[in-house]
């Protein structure tokens, strides 16, 4: 096997987050140097216990998804692992300048501590080998309103400066997760494995496939966060365009995404006007995204 991809992954941990974190440690392809945290499923402190655990086993809070504690009203013991004292944009600063070209950022959240990195040092943009994020609703709905997915609608200054930074970004959006599914009958074979992750996640399950059928109406839950991990872990998964991405930061709007292929040359100056491009997901072959996961969780 080559030299192991080095990952950061930011996180608000989070029921997907929890099935994207533990795909990660079970991926032998990969070396999780840290976790950072950020608000979104539940607020930044509980996103950081919920990370340590994880790791030893206007703000938006989307509690009623993910449970009150994020992670299925499970009420987990306080994790052994404590925190480090430097600020998760610290963090990535310190450890883009310590693997300059070899670091992939997986961002599961909001975008808030990579704008903060990318303010902190102009430089980083350049550093980072790549920005793969969960976020964007590219020509479909959002999932908080019509036009916002959550991660870009929890900050969208955020997002448009991490999108036109000139960094290598890839967006994983819900036109691909929603096509993601892990089904009731999936849950049933994970319950009757052996793996520990597997029997961990189905404990979680519930109150996710709860909301997931309130919802949607469907008996089954979308693979978001796996979905992008798995865009860092084999990109073959997902097809991709690229073009530039700029997010409606005001209005009914906020937290909209908006792709603009640069196919056409338009006349005047905008702000749209010499940015750098980013790249979207497309296509996913969903079967081997989910697959992948249930046999990491599987074989843990």
């Amino acid at each position: 096997m080559g030299e192991k991809k080095k990952i950061i992954i930011d996180t608000d941990p989070g029921i997907d987050d929890a099935m994207a974190i533990f795909l990660a440690l079970q991926s032998p392809e990969l070396d999780v140097i840290g976790l950072t945290t950020i608000y979104g499923n539940v607020y930044t402190t509980l996103a950081t216990r919920n990370a340590l655990h994880l790791k030893g086993t206007k703000l938006r809070v989307a509690d009623f998804v993910h449970g009150t504690d994020g992670l299925g009203n499970q009420n987990f013991p306080p994790p052994k692992g404590k925190p480090i004292e430097l600020s998760a944009p610290h963090f990535l600063v310190q450890q883009a300048n310590q693997y300059p070209g070899e670091l992939t950022l997986v961002a599961l959240g909001p975008l808030t501590n990579i704008a903060l990195a990318i303010e902190l040092d102009p430089e980083f943009s350049k550093k980072i080998q790549q920005i793969v994020l969960l976020g964007g609703a590219f020509a479909i709905n959002g999932n908080v309103n019509p036009a916002a997915e959550a991660n870009i609608f929890g900050d969208p200054d955020a997002a448009d400066m991490v999108f036109t930074s000139g960094a290598d970004v890839l967006a994983v959006g819900l036109n691909v997760t929603h096509q993601v599914v892990l089904s009731a009958a999936d849950r049933e074979k994970l319950s009757q494995s052996k793996g520990k992750l597997a029997q961990y996640m189905c404990k979680i399950l519930d109150i996710y496939f709860s909301y997931h059928l309130d919802a949607y109406g469907t008996d089954g839950v979308y693979l978001h966060d796996p979905t992008c991990l798995v865009a860092a872990l084999d990109p073959s998964l997902l097809t991709y365009a690229e073009g530039v991405v700029r997010v409606q930061t005001t209005g009914i709007t906020r937290g909209l995404t908006i792709f603009n292929n640069t196919k056409k040359r338009f006349g005047e100056i905008t702000e749209w006007t010499n940015k750098p491009c980013a790249k979207i997901a497309v296509t996913v072959d969903a079967a081997a995204v989910r697959n992948l996961l249930m046999d990491r969780l599987m074989n843990s």
